[in-house]
């Protein structure tokens, strides 16, 4: 089984004879070694698209290697709910570690202390490497904010509160509307219209546009700046009162006030000390580093050619959170700077789960429900499904790109030229 174009630009699975294999018809795009010394076949646009419910493990293992992923998982049966999920895991997982959580703030702060300085004394050549460090120190302010926003860092509540300002506030991240978004993604993981961290174009949408905002959402969405389109989300969802009901707008307010007060008093002073290349140099680039991670991980964790969104009648809490998201393992180095963020599975199958018990609740899922999970390691095959395949909503496929009726310059180019590795 294979990923084929049935059109131009339109990735689609497409099943082959017993004994042959398929070839990819465009140059560059999910080919592999192994897939290129294969017997071909050619394909058309009437290739039959196979949902990942109809696939032998033979043919999952296959579209896992061709996708990028170490393993995609069968589908989860019907029956089991999400509470049979939670309750397999072991107990301790949900305990809360007070030393923990604090060594986390502390971890965070003392990193993000340590790359500022190495940023002082790094030479102009050397700086974008000690931002891409200082952005995923950055990081982990969000996830101790993170946890605190899902009542996992701490028993006491305005604790959490606290905390969960003070770290979120050199982002700039109002914490009380981020909750209230978060928590609403998390209710309604990967359900089309309503999950509010990552969605899916639909061609309605895409009839709407007139030619600069097709231009700006094919740029911005459809190619490698995506890993930073979290900026845009950030946003538009979280400065607006008019998207939070009368009860939430009084803790909404007092988050912003915080963000507001934290730029009025740390944006003048960084400026005055160190000029407005200083503002640049110690905050606005890591603070863009910390953006690529918040991107990264969530298209990586959510998004895939073989993960549906489901309509509200059809969706699934069980599948969504289990068999919709994706585990990926990043650099050791990443992971320790963003508190294991990305061992994301057990986050999403129950949400107060502390980062520092992710790990252990990973592999109690892999050993009850391993073979339902999606895994992976990164890599730019991956990355470049997602940018230039994985864009509009297609109720079959899942997944088609922006050019599905016609390949354009602008996706063409990126097929061709984005590496293609899958090394894992």
């Amino acid at each position: 089984m294979a990923f084929a174009l049935a059109r131009p630009g339109a990735l689609r699975p497409i099943s082959a004879q017993r004994g042959q294999s398929v070839r990819v018809a465009k140059p560059g795009l999910l080919r592999t070694p192994a897939v290129a010394a294969r017997p071909r076949v050619q394909t058309n646009a009437a290739a039959l698209s196979v949902p990942v419910n109809q696939l032998t493990d033979e043919e999952r293992a296959n579209l896992a290697r061709e996708l990028g992923y170490k393993s995609i998982g069968r589908e989860l049966p019907d029956h089991v709910t999400l509470m049979d999920i939670v309750k397999s895991m072991p107990p301790e997982v949900f305990e809360l570690d007070h030393g923990k959580a604090w060594r986390s703030v502390l971890t965070s702060i003392t990193a993000m202390s340590a790359c500022l300085y190495i940023i002082s004394i790094s030479p102009w050549y050397l700086l974008p490497f000690a931002w891409a460090l200082a952005g995923t120190a950055f990081t982990g302010f969000f996830v101790v904010g993170h946890d605190c926003g899902h009542r996992s860092f701490h028993k006491n509540n305005l604790v959490e509160d606290i905390v969960g300002h003070l770290m979120f506030a050199p982002l700039i991240y109002p914490f009380e509307p981020w909750r209230i978004k978060h928590n609403h993604h998390h209710a309604h993981t990967n359900k089309l219209v309503e999950d509010t961290a990552w969605h899916p174009v639909t061609e309605a949408d895409m009839a709407k546009w007139n030619p600069t905002a097709a231009f700006l959402y094919k740029v911005f969405l459809g190619t490698p700046l995506k890993l930073w389109a979290s900026v845009g989300h950030w946003l538009v969802w979280h400065f607006d009162l008019n998207k939070y009901t009368e009860k939430q707008r009084p803790r909404v307010i007092v988050s912003l006030a915080v963000v507001y007060g934290f730029m009025a008093l740390a944006f003048p002073a960084l400026i005055y000390y160190t000029g407005v290349w200083g503002f640049v140099k110690y905050w606005l680039m890591p603070w863009l580093g910390y953006h690529f991670w918040m991107s990264t991980f969530t298209v990586v964790h959510h998004t895939a050619p073989h993960i549906p969104f489901k309509p509200a009648e059809e969706w699934n809490a069980a599948k969504a959170q289990l068999s919709g998201t994706v585990h990926c393992d990043f650099p050791a180095w990443v992971e320790f700077l963003t508190h294991d963020i990305s061992w994301h599975v057990p986050h999403h199958v129950a949400s107060k789960i502390p980062w520092y018990n992710l790990r252990k609740a990973t592999e109690s899922l892999r050993k009850n429900w391993g073979e339902y999970m999606t895994e992976c390691t990164f890599n730019w095959r991956v990355v470049k499904n997602i940018c230039t395949e994985c864009h509009v909503y297609d109720e079959k496929i899942n997944y088609k790109p922006f050019d599905f009726k016609k390949e354009e310059p602008l996706f063409a180019v990126q097929r061709r030229i984005l590496p293609d590795s899958a090394a894992y």
